[in-house]
């Protein structure tokens, strides 16, 4: 058993943060990361936008900032909340500076705002084209520095700890003690015992077999909150990023940046015809589940698999010293964007519901907090505008400090039991769950997808009971491991 202060599972941009202030504020408490992956695989690091902070008030103005969220999330956003999260930003944003992150200027010395869909104004705040790289290259640099955080690579977070477990506590009060967490490299399966546990753990992007999220993006969070009966919701309010590259041979993964399209980059279909402005006044700059949209209800008339985003007209110096791992990315695949069109197609993209939160990320479960991606503040509502999610996780870490910074909890004298899989196994083969996997995949992508309908969301309903069996059944037999599918 490892016990901790403050244990953190995920090590994107909403758990470092809050694990980098919470170690300042109180060097002699510790906390523990967990991440799955290497430490710097996150959804955090594939960001390639930026972060939406309103800066030059001459033109812009925390109230466009608002509206413009406001409507992207289609009347469903918590205005309060909005405000909260875009007044906040221009401060979490600086203090993102001071730990040395570093963001494109322009030639004046000031920094380079970009446009993206549904923005009115300027206002994103970018590194390249690889800005979640940036500030996750940031962020552990100084994680590092600070001798009280422990950061435990390939380590799986599998269950939360609640009174479910510890079956002495008759508080009715549904309280989280911690988790367990599967040692990837040694198969061992060990307690984290923590006076206060956060979820910062992404997105669910692989569930869909389109998506432009990392394989480490599985909802684990989500799913983990959810068997201890946290508050959940909003699961539908899936965004599709409208233009991930193409590739004919495989699933789309790799994203060109809404960004490509503020520079002034055009969508095309195979005729060259450009549809955005019969669509929406703002045509390519429309918000993303707009976009979206738009390119399915074209692939649809046409049927075709793919648009085309056109880049030709613009002045590619420029483009290279913006957007240099795009640029790069497409000649791998054969594409000179100076010349050539980008094929592009839809692909799951971003959660934008989740664990339940308040305004200091306090989930239903006493003790448990969740951040960033995997949970539902009510900013987005049922579209998030783009480059408001690293503002979201930034913002929320910082309450969530300033809660703890007044609020301590303490280690409850308790024994929690070992993790029990007596009577499992390892199982010899590996096709019924690699079946399972691409069938879900499948079925997302085909029955609930970007436009959806009543009859295709039964037909899924019935499909994932049978899947859920299937896997129900497995857990039972089947020792916990990540052996490679």
């Amino acid at each position: 058993m490892i016990t901790t202060n403050y244990l953190v599972i995920g090590s994107g941009v909403a758990g470092l943060t809050f694990s980098i202030k919470i170690a300042e504020k109180f060097p002699n408490k510790t906390v523990v990361i967990i991440t799955k992956s290497d430490e710097e695989e996150s959804n955090t690091k594939y960001a390639q936008g930026g972060v939406a902070v309103v800066l030059d008030t001459e033109t812009d103005s925390f109230k466009k900032h608002i509206q413009d969220t406001l409507i992207a999330g289609d009347g469903l956003c918590d205005e309060s909340v909005v405000e909260m999260v875009i007044k906040e930003g221009p401060k979490r944003l600086e203090e993102l500076m001071l730990w040395g992150a570093n963001f494109d200027l322009d030639s004046n010395g000031h920094l380079d705002l970009g446009k993206e869909g549904g923005h009115s104004e300027y206002r994103v705040v970018h590194h390249k084209d690889i800005t979640g790289f940036e500030i996750e290259r940031a962020l552990l640099k100084r994680a590092h520095q600070l001798s009280n955080i422990t950061i435990l690579p390939n380590h799986f977070a599998i269950d939360l700890i609640t009174n479910h477990h510890v079956k002495h506590i008759e508080d009715e009060v549904l309280t989280c003690f911690g988790a367990y967490v599967l040692d990837q490299n040694s198969g061992h399966i060990f307690t984290v015992k923590a006076d206060s546990t956060l979820l910062a753990s992404g997105g669910i992007g692989c569930v869909y077999g389109h998506t432009t999220n990392p394989v480490i993006a599985t909802g684990d969070g989500v799913a983990m909150a959810y068997r201890a009966k946290a508050k959940i919701k909003d699961m539908e309010f899936v965004q599709f990023h409208p233009t991930a590259l193409y590739e004919e041979k495989g699933e789309s993964s790799f994203l060109i940046s809404e960004a490509v399209r503020g520079f002034g980059a055009y969508l095309r279909n195979k005729k060259g015809v450009r549809f955005m402005p019969d669509y929406d006044e703002r045509a390519e700059l429309a918000s993303r589940d707009i976009v979206s949209q738009s390119i399915d209800s074209e692939l649809k008339k046409i049927g075709d698999t793919h648009m085309f985003l056109d880049c030709t007209h613009l002045d590619i110096k420029a483009f290279k010293n913006h957007f240099p791992n795009i640029y790069n990315k497409c000649l791998e695949h054969h594409i000179d964007i100076e010349k050539d069109w980008i094929p592009v197609v839809p692909a799951s993209h971003y959660l934008c519901g989740g664990i339940v939160v308040d305004k200091e990320g306090k989930t239903s479960i006493s003790n448990l907090f969740a951040c960033g991606e995997c949970s539902r503040t009510g900013l987005h509502g049922a579209n998030r505008l783009a480059s408001n999610s690293l503002l979201e996780a930034l913002v929320y870490a910082h309450n969530i400090f300033k809660y703890h910074s007044k609020n301590q909890y303490s280690l409850l004298d308790l024994t929690i039991p070992d993790w029990n899989d007596e009577g499992t196994v390892i199982p010899q083969e590996h096709v019924l769950i690699q079946h399972n996997l691409k069938q879900l995949q499948a079925l997302m992508r085909d029955y609930v997808g970007i436009v959806r309908s009543n009859k295709r969301l039964k037909k899924a309903i019935r499909h994932l009971d049978l899947i859920y069996d299937e896997v129900e059944d497995l857990y039972k037999e089947s020792k916990i491991n990540n052996l490679p599918l």
